[in-house]
């Protein structure tokens, strides 16, 4: 029994907090009243949600183009259809495997057995990771200060559990970064691809909340996002699920002043169109698994 629960201690905990989060969301919901949630979903315009999911696919474009740079600088010589080919294969994995970093190992295997550098490769999914943390840091402050001006107090999370973690994935991860640290240019094009990424992922969300009839400032939805996707980082729940839902109806509503029920429309809806987006993941998944064991062919 001790050795069970050593080995599935994580996975147990995982599923409690998913199912933990999910119960908070949908109580928060219940209070506020599920009818709002009804008449606010259809109430958004099939314009709103058109552009909203155009800005997701722009966004994972840019996902795509990040982890090509640090690929190709780092030596990788992999054509950008086959980047573009394991990040959706990675972004389906995401949603559907039960860790947060279970795309990463799905691209890592795939890569290796494609017959591209397995050291280089992980180091660049490391690397790509940090890059996109240190974006989310930079628009942490926005969402830090109207957390603190609001006087709210974020129940169920500390700050210091939550940066706690982040500093034990950084010193994980600064040690593969290494490589780039000699290649500024590819470092800086990398940022810059992060934080187009971040534009559009926040740009959805901003619309998504216009298109159900109520307000919020651009860089408050910046900033509270990004406080929100530090909360996910903490490994409470499956992927995610549950805890980022929570989080941004729970941000959105008391600290962004919208309603809950438009705060959890917009968390929902969103996170749907991320689903919907890395479908195309699940038919490059045969494709490149027919190749795992083939001797890779170089492409021009």
């Amino acid at each position: 029994m001790d050795r069970w629960v050593k080995k599935n201690g994580s996975v147990v905990i995982r599923v409690v907090g998913t199912l933990t989060a999910i119960g908070l969301l949908a109580y928060l919901v219940n209070q506020n009243g599920t009818r709002d949630i009804q008449q606010t979903l259809m109430g958004i315009s099939p314009t709103s949600l058109a552009i909203s999911f155009g800005f997701i696919l722009l966004s994972r474009l840019f996902i795509t183009i990040r982890w090509h740079i640090l690929l190709r600088t780092g030596g990788v010589e992999i054509p950008f259809r086959r980047t573009l080919l394991l990040v959706f294969m990675g972004l389906f994995s995401n949603n559907f495997l039960p860790t947060t970093v279970g795309g990463d190992v799905v691209k890592l295997a795939a890569a290796s057995q494609m017959g591209y550098d397995k050291a280089i490769t992980l180091a660049s999914i490391a690397a790509d990771r940090l890059i996109n943390m240190i974006g989310m840091s930079l628009a942490a402050p926005l969402g830090l200060w109207q957390f603190f001006s609001s006087g709210v107090i974020l129940q169920g999370f500390t700050l210091g559990g939550l940066f706690s973690k982040t500093f034990d994935f950084l010193k994980k991860t600064l040690g593969s970064f290494s490589l780039w640290l000699k290649k500024p240019g590819a470092i800086a094009a990398a940022l810059l691809c992060a934080l187009v990424h971040m534009f559009f992922s926040f740009a959805a969300i901003y619309v998504l909340i216009l298109g159900m009839g109520e307000e919020m400032s651009f860089w408050e939805v910046i900033g509270l996002s990004s406080l929100a996707y530090f909360i996910t980082l903490v490994p409470l729940s499956i992927n995610g699920y549950g805890l980022q839902e929570f989080s941004v109806t729970f941000l959105f509503s008391n600290i962004g002043g919208i309603s809950v029920a438009t705060a959890a429309s917009t968390a929902v809806i969103h996170r749907l169109m991320m689903i919907l987006v890395s479908l195309p993941g699940a038919f490059t998944l045969p494709g490149i698994l027919g190749k795992i064991n083939q001797p890779e062919q170089k492409e021009l």
